[in-house]
């Protein structure tokens, strides 16, 4: 299983509750700027009480096409404990889709964030530690320093210093900073803002992928 993983492409599951706003426009901007900043990876997405085989709203879809990322061709999906399973990394966008993975499947607390979350914590683990000695340097330090490393294997190693570097983290000012709320049947304007904090918070990830996959 482990060899499998290894071999396989570092894979992103984004979820939220319908599959038909958040998670597909983040799934899709996510792609595109990994793609753009030419880190293979797959990226899918899910809903907890998904709407199977829906598109995205329309809202949605404008949202994704504004951001540089193709709309087309998504059907939602439910989320299933298999999804979770395969994923190196699940990206949520409220703390409330959070439990629902971890409940599905209780090994994911290990990679398992919210988008907010995630952006917030990549930097301290980006951050080689000054008190490691030689002997305690942490296996993301010694991969970008590889020039043979894959990608993949640098990703899955970042996160590991994610989940070290988390209880070390101040939390945010307001619990509810690490969520996005639903722009679903909700006007344009809050479609606008949610829109915003995806990107941003997608344009984080994928720097802090970027740095720790290219830093050599």
């Amino acid at each position: 299983m482990g060899e499998q993983r290894a071999l396989s492409p570092f894979t992103v599951l984004v979820v939220c509750t319908g599959n038909i706003c958040r998670s597909p426009v983040a799934e899709r901007l996510l792609r595109a700027q990994l793609e753009n900043a030419e880190i293979p990876a797959r990226v899918v997405s899910a809903g907890t009480q998904s709407m199977v085989g829906h598109d995205m709203t329309p809202e949605a879809a404008q949202l994704a096409q504004h951001y540089g990322a193709d709309p087309l061709v998504h059907r939602s999906q439910q989320l299933t404990e298999q999804l979770i399973a395969d994923a190196d990394l699940v990206v949520t966008a409220t703390r409330e889709h959070r439990s629902a993975v971890v409940s599905l499947h209780p090994r994911s607390s290990r990679y398992t964030y919210t988008l907010n979350q995630l952006a917030r914590l990549l930097p301290a683990a980006l951050e080689p530690n000054p008190q490691d000695s030689l002997v305690e340097r942490n296996t993301l330090v010694e991969l970008v320093e590889t020039p043979q490393a894959d990608p993949a294997t640098i990703l899955r190693a970042l996160l590991v210093e994610v989940a070290a570097t988390k209880g070390f983290s101040p939390p945010p000012p307001h619990p509810d900073d690490d969520d996005i709320e639903d722009p679903y049947r909700q006007s344009a304007e809050v479609y606008a803002r949610v829109g915003n904090v995806i990107n941003a918070t997608v344009t984080t990830i994928t720097n802090g992928f970027a740095t720790a996959v290219y830093r050599r």
